[in-house]
């Protein structure tokens, strides 16, 4: 069946609704009711798949805009016109192709959920619809701090949008979160919206409500966050744990040895697929190791594209201990290249232990310092710690059919959230954050910590915060830059990052000057000129 949505956020705008259309038994009698509504909802679900799995995407705009993620410049790679360093830099203007990307993809999920909506679904259809029309809002909300929609009963219309402020969105979200979560079937984890998958996405949105409202200066509600705790106590009577080898999560059997998915995109490893196509998640590997890093055929440059790297600071807050840094031979991968998957860095080995070189004919050595930009030619392709978080499936490489699922929400963060919702309560609870915390760290083989607070706002890297330990359990997975902004350090200096000039204007993306000629309820953000 050819499928056509009518798209997104501009005249032409995003497909959702606010709390005006929160009857959730409602049926409606216009649009695609001939369709097939289960081939409608797969085809919202896979609007998903780009926008989770591309480095350029949503990926992008929460990890290399903060202390986790560079991409320097090395000579002539990478440069991209600058597009990455302005990122990390936080100097990037209006036109900023990711950034619109992101938002018009955003805009395509929020619509191909509409028309599930609008085409008479079962209940549970239309709870599955409703997931993942707020996952559209909740990003949006988060990226850019305006949420446009539609009605149901108007999800074709040609007329500009209407745009949610930030506590309609909120609302909005709370309550379709809540209303749904007995609706899903429990069957659907990890590879379509359960209500764990609800529950945990509603934690998210309770957790970043202050930020939400007023992102210079977040609060806090006490009320949230004893919710927050609730709803993390019920997802943890869903049958998750710890992986014990964290790698597990993330690497090629993870469909099967992973404990921790909550919500999960279905790669060919997967019992099955729901009719959700599979996604390459190569991406996460490619982005980061170096041309060399892996000789298939005696044939070097196929190994990955040398890009992403992260900062010493960050490396330094693992203990020696810590398993989530890495540095550990992992079997299928260790053996077949010589990686060991983890926080990349020193002198880099083959299966046969026989040191690598870089093309120049050095030691492939990863240093922990990196530039910007690199124009020493000694260490144009060693510059910069490799992060390497699914360890590869080295029987697809490269192509679109890795076994690894890619992890959207997962059990570990589930206690993170938890024992931050203890320390913003009114009376704070420190014990009770430590048990979470420490049970996490004992899982990944780390100490025990004897105290934690929230952030140290002097210092980012302090590894005795909850800040540092969100870093080192959830690096690369896509939430560093909302965590930074909730703890209220995103605009503080760190490295390779002046602080902020601006109070407001990095902690929204600016709205692409087309979309704002496009849709005249939307507005610019502050700090950008329109």
């Amino acid at each position: 069946m050819k499928l056509k949505y009518i798209s997104i956020l501009g005249l032409v705008t995003v497909m959702g609704c606010t709390k005006l259309d929160q009857k959730l038994n409602d049926s409606f009698t216009t649009g695609a009711q001939n369709a097939d509504v289960n081939s409608l909802l797969n085809a919202a679900y896979n609007s998903m798949n780009g926008l989770m799995h591309a480095q350029d995407q949503l990926f992008s705009l929460q990890e290399t805009t903060t202390d986790e993620a560079l991409i320097p410049t090395r000579g002539g790679d990478w440069d991209d016109n600058g597009v990455w360093r302005v990122l990390h830099a936080h100097t990037w203007n209006v036109i900023h192709a990711q950034f619109k990307s992101v938002y018009n993809g955003l805009g395509g999920l929020q619509s191909a959920a509409l028309t599930v909506l609008a085409a008479n679904p079962s209940a549970g259809q239309r709870a599955e619809a409703l997931f993942l029309r707020s996952l559209s809002q909740f990003y949006l909300l988060d990226l850019y701090g305006q949420v446009p929609y539609r009605e149901i009963n108007a999800y074709n219309s040609l007329e500009p949008a209407p745009v949610m402020t930030p506590a309609q969105a909120v609302d909005t979200l709370v309550n379709t979160l809540t209303a749904i979560i007995p609706q899903l079937s429990a069957a659907n984890k990890p590879y379509k919206a359960s209500p764990d998958a609800a529950r945990f996405l509603l934690m998210k949105v309770l957790l970043n409500k202050g930020a939400f409202l007023n992102k210079q200066t977040p609060t806090f509600d006490n009320a949230d966050m004893q919710q927050v705790v609730a709803l993390g106590t019920a997802i943890q009577g869903g049958g998750y744990s710890l992986t014990p080898n964290y790698f597990d999560n993330f690497g090629p059997t993870n469909a099967t040895t992973a404990k921790e998915s909550i919500l999960s995109w279905p790669n060919s490893g997967a019992a099955t697929n729901n009719g959700i196509n599979s996604g390459g998640v190569n991406a996460r590997w490619m982005m980061t190791l170096h041309y060399n890093s892996w000789d298939k055929n005696n044939t070097f440059g196929s190994a990955g594209w040398n890009g992403f790297t992260t900062v010493a600071d960050f490396y330094n807050t693992f203990g020696t201990t810590d398993s989530r840094k890495g540095g550990v031979a992992y079997t299928g991968v260790t053996d077949s290249s010589g990686l060991k998957p983890g926080l990349v860095v020193g002198q880099q080995m083959n299966e046969a232990g026989v040191a690598i070189k870089d093309r120049q004919g050095n030691p492939l050595s990863f240093t922990p310092d990196v530039n910007l930009v690199e124009i020493d030619k000694g260490r144009l392709e060693v510059a910069g710690i490799r992060v390497v978080k699914y360890p590869p499936d080295y029987k697809a490489y490269s192509g679109g059919n890795q076994r690894n699922q890619l992890q959207i929400f997962r059990y570990g963060d589930v206690l993170l959230m938890m024992a931050e919702a203890k320390l913003r309560q009114t009376n704070a609870d420190m014990g009770a954050a430590l048990v979470y915390v420490n049970e996490l760290r004992a899982a990944r083989g780390a100490t025990p910590l004897a105290t934690i607070t929230l952030v140290n706002a002097n210092n980012v890297y302090d590894p005795t915060t909850l800040l540092a330990e969100r870093g080192r359990e959830l690096y690369f997975e896509s939430w560093r830059r909302q965590d930074l902004i909730r703890f209220g350090v995103f605009l503080k200096q760190w490295a390779l990052k002046a602080a902020d000039a601006d109070p407001q204007r990095n902690l929204l993306f600016p709205i692409a000057p087309d979309e704002l000629l496009a849709n005249p309820n939307l507005k610019q953000n502050p700090g950008y000129a329109e």
